[in-house]
């Protein structure tokens, strides 16, 4: 049975792009300070990896062993800056949504994460994997809105593209990071900005129809796809499905990020398969294949998933790459 969602957001009146300086948390003092010791290990670039796309990424910036990374919340745009040494870690935030993404960044970084019943020995490979890699949590962000609008972007599309468009779509619409972020940092904009793009501006993007149209979908009912207190990673992914151009694969990147969910796999990956494949079974393999091999661990499948991005293997090239579409020229 499918979850409805509440009738899409009529149209939003046109603004005026975002220029010049944030509103609020333009300063060097943060709005939001917090200094712990985690009592779980951690390795503060394998567990944010997930989120950053490409080097490049407008949202995510690292600075020596210090990790910048803006975020929407409920309250507003926000700039966080993470830092970890001698197991202490230490949080600044700036902007409207400095005290919600501040205090969220346990969560980002695994505090919810529980491994018991993880049994990485039924395969080798696994099992030396986790022992390298023994403090390896999956971490969450609270938050629909981030992880949905790159994954749409990256529906059908090589990763490199993906990240092209993402990149053009903060330059053009996302707002300055709050506070002192590296230059060029932009927050995600709001499902109501998104809205106002007009087509000829998505195509400058280089975004194709198809994801458009899915973007525009999810911008609609947002607000109905943030997770609240009843709301579990089978239930979000329910709800994302019954919105137009977004499927199996799109929900399954999502939940992984906004619950750090640690069983769903990206059923339908161009790419994920033939990991899981050589990795397990030293053989290429199509999804239910995947599922397959990764059923020994039903309940952490996912984490298997994370443990064979940091020490699997892929099948040997034996032809060209895809090249990516230009959408631009056509």
């Amino acid at each position: 049975m499918t979850t409805a969602l509440p009738a899409p957001a009529p149209p939003a009146p046109a603004l005026p792009a975002p220029r010049g300086p944030a509103p609020s948390g333009t300063g060097t003092d943060p709005d939001f300070t917090d200094c712990w010791r985690p009592d779980w290990g951690f390795d503060l670039k394998a567990v944010l990896r997930p989120h950053q796309r490409s080097a490049g990424d407008p949202a995510m910036q690292w600075d020596g062993d210090a990790v910048w990374r803006t975020t929407t919340t409920p309250c507003g745009p926000a700039t966080v800056r993470i830092t970890s040494r001698c197991g202490e870690v230490r949080v600044q935030a700036w902007g409207p949504g400095a005290e919600w993404a501040g205090t969220a960044v346990p969560g980002w970084l695994g505090a919810d994460d529980d491994p018991d019943g993880f049994e990485p020995g039924h395969h080798r490979l696994v099992g030396e994997i986790a022992r390298r890699t023994p403090d390896l949590r999956l971490g969450r962000t609270g938050r629909t809105w981030d992880a949905l609008v790159p994954a749409v972007l990256e529906q059908k599309v090589t990763v490199v593209e993906a990240h092209r468009v993402w990149r053009a779509l903060l330059r053009l619409a996302g707002d300055p990071a709050p506070g002192p972020a590296p230059e060029g940092m932009r927050v995600l904009p709001s499902p109501r900005r998104l809205r106002e793009i007009p087509d000829w501006e998505w195509h400058r993007c280089g975004l194709d129809g198809a994801r458009r149209r899915a973007l525009l979908h999810v911008a609609s009912v947002a607000h109905a796809l943030e997770p609240d207190g009843d709301c579990d990673s089978p239930t979000l992914q329910r709800k994302l499905r019954t919105v137009p151009g977004i499927g199996v694969w799109t929900a399954a990147e999502v939940v992984q990020r906004t619950f750090g969910c640690p069983d769903t796999v990206s059923y339908g990956d161009y790419h994920l398969k033939n990991l899981v494949g050589w990795s397990l079974a030293s053989r290429k393999t199509d999804d239910d294949g995947m599922m397959e091999l990764l059923e020994p661990w039903r309940g952490h499948r996912q984490r298997v998933v994370r443990l064979l991005h940091l020490g699997g293997s892929m099948p040997p090239r034996r032809g060209p790459r895809n090249a990516p579409t230009n959408y631009r020229r056509i």
